[in-house]
């Protein structure tokens, strides 16, 4: 497996829920899989990088490769023999909001490092998911 995908409808405004996926510092007070992320480059924007940390994994570098403002973004990771890519993207729907977060590996390694790190990669998702939803409908309350 090469490519892992999770969508989670949220009762929230899109905006909302990009300003919680975009604030991507703040990640680790929603969600266990995070760490911490560093903007290395001071800000967030296309071709910025980031570092990442996570539980059980090796701190990574990710550029900030595709930017749509106010509704999705990619950055990739490059390792050798695999490039880890992972796009976070948010759309309208009738209830408020769809978010789709996924991560693909390429490169000559890819699949082994995506059939070793299933089970990890999938939980992660779920857990990214799952707080991305309680933060997003927990501020959307908080807000009049």
């Amino acid at each position: 497996m090469r490519h892992f995908s999770i969508t989670v409808d949220i009762a929230a405004p899109t905006a909302r829920v990009w300003a919680v996926i975009r604030d991507v510092e703040q990640w680790h007070d929603w969600t266990p899989s995070i760490t911490s992320v560093e903007l290395l480059d001071g800000t967030f924007g296309l071709g910025h990088r980031a570092r990442v940390r996570q539980p059980r994994l090796l701190p990574a570098v990710f550029e900030i490769t595709a930017l749509v403002e106010g509704r999705s973004f990619t950055w990739a990771a490059r390792h050798p023999g695999v490039v880890a890519t992972a796009a976070h993207s948010v759309e309208s729907n009738a209830n408020g909001s769809r978010a789709t977060l996924s991560l693909r590996f390429d490169g000559p390694l890819g699949g082994l490092v995506g059939r070793f790190s299933r089970g990890l990669i999938e939980r992660y998702l779920a857990l990214e998911a799952d707080g991305l939803k309680a933060r997003s409908e927990g501020l959307a309350r908080e807000t009049p």
